[in-house]
C-alpha cells in the first residue's frame, strides 16, 4: 500500500533517514499503519545521540506526574516554553509539541519504557526529576537512560519488520517535479536509487561538522580550544544538504545547546566526572553572580552576561575530596593542571586573585559570605540551598576554606545539540521558502528546525521533540 494516497510502484512506502530516537519513532509510528519502512543509518549502529544521552523525556500531564499527585498541562508548559524562548517561535508548533509530547511518553511507556512513578533527584535516576526552571517537574527519566530508550524503541521496530540499514549515509534525495515544484520521491544511497511516497529526514545535528558550526551556530566557537563536541557521530549535517535540493527554509540559525563547563574539561560528564559542590562562580569584578548549580536552561546565558571571564574558585579540601576515576574532575588530575596553566593555584584568596586579575577585597568578601552562608545551610542572594535540595543534596557544603585556593576559568563548552535544523510545520511536514509544505518530505529531531529555540528549556527537551516530532512525521509520511 502506497503512502499520502500514491501509486503501488514504489520500492517502499515510507524511506527514514537517521536511526536515533526520532527516527526510530517515524519508522515505527509509519509501520504501525501498516506501511513498508526502511531506516538508513550512517554509522555502525542505532540509537545517534539519544543513545548517548541521559534519556529525559519532558512532557506535562503524564501518568507518572498524576501517580506523584502533580497537576500539570500541556497548556501549562506551553506558556512556559515560550516565556523562556522569548516567543522567539511559532506559538502553533510549539503548542503542537506541549500537547504531543505526554501522549508521545504514554505510547513510548506502552512499548514497555519504564520511568517509575517515583522522584528523581538528578539526571541519572529513574523517575520524575527537574527538567531546567519550570515550577511544575516534568523530566521523565527511563530506566537505564537514554541507551534503554533506544532499545525499547528498537524491540518495537523489530517486532513491526521495519528493516534497518547501517554503515549507508543517504547521499540525496530523489526529487520529481510536481507541477513545477518539487516533490520528494524517494532516496540514493550507494549509488542506488530507492523509491517511495515519503522520506523522513532524521539525520541529527551538525554538531561535528566544524564548518556548518561556524555558519549556523558561531557561538559555540567563542569557547575556543575549551570547545568539544558531545553529539553522535553522526551529526555532520546531512539535513541540510537534503533541504537545499528542495529550496527547503531553516528555522534555528543561530541557535544550539552549549553546557557550562570548566575550560580543562573535554568529556561529557558521564566520564569527566563533577566539580566539587563547595565552589564559588565570580566574574570579572570578584563577586558572585549566580547560583553555582541553576539549570542549564538559563545558566549559560547567566556566565555569557558577565562578558569577561567568569571564574570557579574552590579550595583543596574540595580537590581533595573528588570522587577517584573521572577523566577531567579528579584530585590528582587537578594538580596536574596547575602546571599547564588550566588551573590557578594560590596560597590564599588575596593571592589567587591577583592571579586570575580580580580584586582582592572582593573576592575575599565574595568568598567571606558564601562561607556565612551556603555551609550553615542558607543562601540569601541566589537560594543555592533550594536548588541542592533538589539533587537530592542533604548535607550543607564546606566552607572554602582549607589553602592552597584554586581557580578555572568556567564558560559555555560542551557542545550537545544544534539547532538549525529544516523548517516544519505541525504536522512535521518540511516547508519551503513560502512556508508551503513540500510533497513528500518531513522531518524531525534536531533536522526539524522550530521546535528548539535560542533558550533550551531543560533536561528532556531535545528528547522529547525528537520523539514526538518522529512519532509525527512517520505517521503523516504514512498518509491515510
Amino acid at each position: 500500500m502506497g503512502a499520502a494516497g500514491t501509486s503501488n510502484d514504489t520500492d517502499y512506502d515510507v524511506i527514514v533517514i537517521g536511526g536515533g530516537g526520532a527516527g526510530l519513532a517515524a519508522a515505527i509510528a509509519a509501520a504501525e499503519r501498516g506501511r513498508s519502512v526502511i531506516l538508513f543509518e550512517s554509522e555502525g549502529e542505532i540509537g545517534g545521540s539519544t543513545q548517548l544521552s541521559a534519556g529525559m523525556f519532558t512532557a506535562a500531564g503524564t501518568t507518572v506526574q498524576k501517580a506523584l499527585g502533580i497537576e500539570d498541562s500541556a497548556e501549562r508548559f506551553y506558556q512556559h516554553y515560550m516565556d523562556l524562548n522569548q516567543w522567539l517561535l511559532k506559538p502553533g508548533l510549539v503548542r503542537r509539541f506541549t500537547e504531543l509530547a505526554a501522549p508521545t511518553l504514554e505510547w513510548l511507556l506502552g512499548f514497555g519504557l519504564e520511568v517509575p512513578a517515583q522522584v528523581s533527584t538528578n539526571a541519572h535516576m529513574p523517575g520524575l526529576t527537574r527538567a531546567g526552571v519550570e515550577d511544575v517537574w516534568r523530566a521523565h527519566v527511563p530506566k537505564d537512560q537514554g541507551y534503554g530508550l533506544v532499545q525499547v524503541l528498537d524491540k518495537a521496530r523489530k517486532a513491526l519488520g521495519v528493516e534497518v540499514v547501517l554503515h549507508t549515509r543517504v547521499e540525496s534525495l530523489v526529487v520529481r517535479d510536481d507541477d513545477g515544484r518539487p516533490r520528494v520521491g524517494g532516496i540514493v544511497a550507494d549509488g542506488i536509487e530507492l523509491t517511495a511516497s515519503a522520506v523522513v529526514v532524521a539525520s541529527g545535528g551538525l554538531a561535528q561538522d566544524r564548518e556548518l558550526v561556524r555558519r549556523w551556530f558561531p557561538e559555540a566557537l567563542r569557547a575556543g580550544d575549551s570547545l568539544f563536541v558531545v553529539a553522535a557521530p553522526g551529526s555532520r549535517g546531512d539535513h541540510l544538504a537534503f533541504g537545499e535540493q528542495v529550496s527547503a527554509s531553516v528555522a534555528g540559525d543561530g541557535w544550539g545547546l552549549m553546557l557550562p563547563t570548566a575550560e580543562f574539561v573535554r568529556y561529557h560528564h558521564w566520564q569527566a566526572g563533577f566539580p566539587p559542590v563547595s565552589r564559588v562562580h565570580v566574574n570579572a569584578d570578584g563577586r558572585r553572580f549566580m547560583d553555582e548549580d541553576a539549570s542549564y536552561a538559563v545558566s549559560g546565558g547567566q556566565i555569557d552576561a558577565t562578558h569577561a571571564p567568569a571564574w570557579m574558585v574552590f579550595d583543596d579540601a574540595a580537590r581533595q575530596g573528588l570522587p577517584e576515576g573521572y577523566a577531567d574532575w579528579d584530585a590528582a588530575r587537578v594538580s596536574e593542571l596547575v602546571e599547564t596553566g588550566a588551573v590557578v593555584r594560590a596560597d590564599s584568596v588575596a593571592e589567587l586573585a591577583t592571579a586570575i586579575g580580580v580584586p582582592p577585597e572582593t573576592l575575599a568578601a565574595t568568598v567571606e559570605r558564601w562561607n556565612d552562608q551556603l555551609p550553615h545551610g542558607s543562601d540569601a542572594d541566589f537560594l543555592r540551598h533550594e536548588t541542592l535540595a533538589a539533587k537530592g543534596v542533604t548535607t550543607p557544603p564546606a566552607p572554602i576554606a582549607t589553602a592552597p585556593f584554586h581557580a578555572t576559568r568556567v564558560l559555555p563548552a560542551e557542545l550537545v545539540c544544534t539547532h538549525a535544523g529544516l523548517e516544519i510545520d505541525g504536522n512535521a511536514a518540511v516547508l519551503d521558502a513560502q512556508a508551503r509544505p513540500i510533497p513528500g518530505l518531513f522531518a524531525a529531531g534536531e533536522a526539524g528546525g522550530g521546535v528548539l529555540g535560542n533558550r533550551y528549556v531543560g533536561g528532556g527537551n531535545a528528547i522529547a521533540n525528537a520523539l514526538t516530532f518522529g512519532r509525527l512525521a512517520g505517521h503523516n509520511a504514512a498518509g491515510d
